[in-house]
């Protein structure tokens, strides 16, 4: 070769060169100019998440392109996952930049060496770029791309950030993506505990997901996941016995469903929520899965198309603890999408609590009063009891707990529907009434709308004292509560309890533990029973969700036992009700004044008379000869009835409250021994009353 043809070649070969070197320049030039801003995951559409109070998942919702994506981290995923994952799939994922020299290497050779590819050699950085940017073509730009990206991506995120969307964002068959959703689509569980057949599934789907889709080739599933076991056991990462164990586990043969606790509060939640975000109620996912079983096992048992519906609250905060809204969401039969703790039903007798509560306020009875269960009629109305019959004279305490309705509305007479509706709805709950009619004496007995959630609203209040609290299922819901006014006065509430926790208890259950009510509603359409002890509060709803009558569905049968038993899953131990508030009067019938040992309907002032301008004041409370034990609190109630504000309190001639616009009011200083009472109004009318404090 002579001199002058060396220097030619050479000189081509440097313009080849320079050519190839241009071409490469331009080409990743135009590559990085057609790739735009770097994708950081910020961007990707996650499911929305509903989620317990400690954070465990209750319901996941599909995404709106149609994914079951949820996010996860490397710290919530099984640790020997992740080391298999990097052991076969990146060895060098904590050392290289994005780009695997190496393994590009190895995947070239291999190509040349088989006349295929064999391997792409492609980081996990890199199949997280491919991820994020999905392109049909798998060119060889395409590739370049991927590269380029994977060095982009590692210079904006640590090692960890990117695995974590490899976590999120890797296929794994049909509509699951992310190892979260394939734990729980293919094992029933969170990927935080796998066992090591488990692991390597998820480590072989993401490389062909359609390919080996265990729902659809559990077979091919078996198979790679048996070479993933194969090769991580001749590196030494499982031993023998856990190789040989583990490829002998089967696949998977379908897909599960994924959680669904509390469904119908998860559905409000989710609908309200941001999508891809993550709700956290109130809810224990533990005492929810209890009593949603509970809930299908008596339902089912009680009769064809019967459904149950309970709701838990803590009484200290309101929250619920716990809401099964049916017997199973996808029951067609027993309407399980309908939130039947929402529905609007006739509350039967569990209303009637709150007009004795309302009797004890106002000093009308104590709840050693007697009073008479005969036959009585208003107007055309002749009440009668559930059993058919009457029981002649009983005290107050009686009447409660045994439900007896001519008592009730006897005192309902006296207190005042309206004055009932009003103050529940002070308190939160609203009872909707037939159109155009106002609140009778029917309501005492169940002729009201009220729903499950408002009962146990109420029921909330009276463990509390009497005050309200708003209920709430979200986390966000307790940092703004509602403005409620109280229900009931402490002395009032108390004694309700008293009484309610002597009520007759189901069959084989331990009594004095629960206050609670029952009741059943016209026609055995609505079966309820609502208790509390000192911490928690908890309302049971039996019947048919199309409001159709059940025979012989009572709540003393059919809800009272479900309520008990519901107690029991929240521990076998119960939180006491708490002690008598000071000024309670605490007496046997003979030991309580003239006034309050016998119910004379007749010779009482209605109390809607007392609220007229022009009639006198009268001391509801302390009533007149009352014994009051203070105990360790000096503050005496005081409650007065009629008159005109403002009114003044003087304690044997000496005034101890004036100006008070408000009908209650208290004494600070009260000692013990006689005690003169005086409430003057503003017209100069007076009322007295004599009464003993020790």
């Amino acid at each position: 070769m002579t001199r002058g043809t060396w220097q030619l070649r050479l000189y081509a070969g440097l313009l080849c060169g320079l050519l190839l070197v241009n071409i490469a320049g331009f080409t990743v030039t135009e590559t990085l100019r057609r790739l735009g801003p770097v994708p950081l995951g910020d961007k990707i559409a996650y499911s929305t998440l509903v989620v317990d109070s400690g954070g465990k998942l209750l319901r996941p919702f599909i995404t709106k392109d149609g994914y079951w994506r949820l996010p996860v981290s490397s710290a919530e995923v099984d640790p020997r996952f992740l080391a298999m994952l990097i052991a076969y799939e990146d060895k060098r994922f904590h050392a290289h930049n994005g780009v695997d020299p190496q393994a590009l290497a190895r995947a070239a050779w291999q190509a040349l060496a088989s006349g295929r590819i064999v391997s792409g050699g492609s980081t996990l950085t890199m199949q997280v770029a491919r991820l994020l940017e999905p392109r049909p073509k798998r060119r060889l730009t395409d590739k370049l791309a991927e590269m380029i990206r994977a060095l982009q991506i590692e210079q904006r995120l640590s090692k960890a950030e990117i695995l974590d969307l490899y976590l999120a964002l890797a296929p794994y068959g049909g509509n699951i993506e992310g190892t979260r959703a394939a734990s729980l689509a293919y094992f029933g569980k969170e990927p935080k505990r796998l066992s090591t057949a488990e692991a390597a599934l998820l480590v072989a789907l993401p490389q062909a997901p359609e390919w080996r889709r265990p729902d659809r080739h559990p077979q091919r599933a078996e198979a790679a996941r048996n070479r993933v076991i194969a090769r991580l056991a001749g590196q030494g990462l499982v031993n023998a016995d856990q190789a040989e164990a583990a490829s002998a586990e089967a696949a998977p043969q379908g897909r599960l469903a994924f959680p669904m606790f509390a469904a119908h509060v998860a559905e409000r939640l989710a609908r309200q929520a941001p999508p891809g975000s993550v709700q956290q109620t109130s809810i224990d996912r533990g005492l929810q899965s209890a009593l949603e079983t509970l809930a299908r096992e008596r339902a089912i048992a009680i009769g064809s198309g019967v459904a149950a519906a309970i709701l838990v609250a803590d009484s200290r905060t309101g929250e619920v603890r716990a809401h099964v809204g049916g017997t199973g969401y996808f029951d067609q039969v027993r309407a399980g999408q309908m939130d039947l703790a929402s529905a609007l039903r006739s509350p039967g007798s569990t209303l009637k609590p709150f007009i004795y509560g309302l009797a004890f306020e106002d000093g009308v009875v104590h709840p050693e009063t007697l009073i008479d269960d005969r036959a009585i009629r208003y107007g055309a109305y002749a009440p009668e009891n559930f059993d058919d019959s009457f029981h002649g004279t009983v005290t107050v305490r009686t009447a409660l707990q045994q439900s007896l309705n001519v008592p009730a509305l006897q005192v309902l007479n006296v207190v005042g529907p309206g004055r009932l509706a009003a103050r529940l709805g002070n308190a939160g709950v609203r009872l909707v009434l037939p159109e155009n009619a106002g609140p009778g004496l029917a309501v005492g007995l169940g002729g009201a709308g009220v729903r499950l959630t408002d009962l146990a609203a109420l029921y909330v209040a009276l463990a509390r004292g009497g005050e309200p609290v708003a209920l709430s299922w979200h986390m966000e819901e307790r940092r703004a509560p509602k403005p409620l006014r109280r229900l009931l006065e402490p002395a009032a509430s108390w004694m309700i309890g008293d009484v309610l926790k002597g009520a007759p208890t189901p069959q084989n259950a331990l009594g004095g533990q629960i206050a609670f009510k029952t009741g059943t509603s016209y026609g055995y359409r609505d079966a309820w029973a609502v208790g509390y002890d000192g911490a928690n509060t908890i309302a049971v709803w039996v019947g048919r969700p199309d409001g159709a009558a059940v025979p012989g569905v009572v709540g003393r049968l059919a809800a009272a036992p479900i309520l008990f038993e519901a107690f029991q899953r929240l521990g076998p131990a119960r939180q006491p009700l708490g002690p008598a508030p000071a000024g309670t009067v605490i007496a046997r019938t003979a030991e309580l004044p003239a006034a309050l040992q016998r119910f004379r309907p007749g010779a009482l002032p209605q109390v809607a008379s007392h609220a007229r301008a022009d009639s006198p004041p009268a001391i509801a409370f302390p009533p007149d000869g009352a014994r009051i034990e203070l105990g360790s609190d000096p503050a005496l109630s005081l409650k007065v009835l009629g008159g005109t504000p403002p009114f003044t309190w003087l304690a044997d001639g000496v005034p101890i409250a004036t100006q008070e616009f408000r009908r209650d009011t208290f004494w600070d200083t009260a000692l013990k021994g006689f005690a003169r009472l005086s409430v003057i109004d503003a017209k100069g009318k007076t009322a007295t009353a004599r009464v003993r404090v020790e």
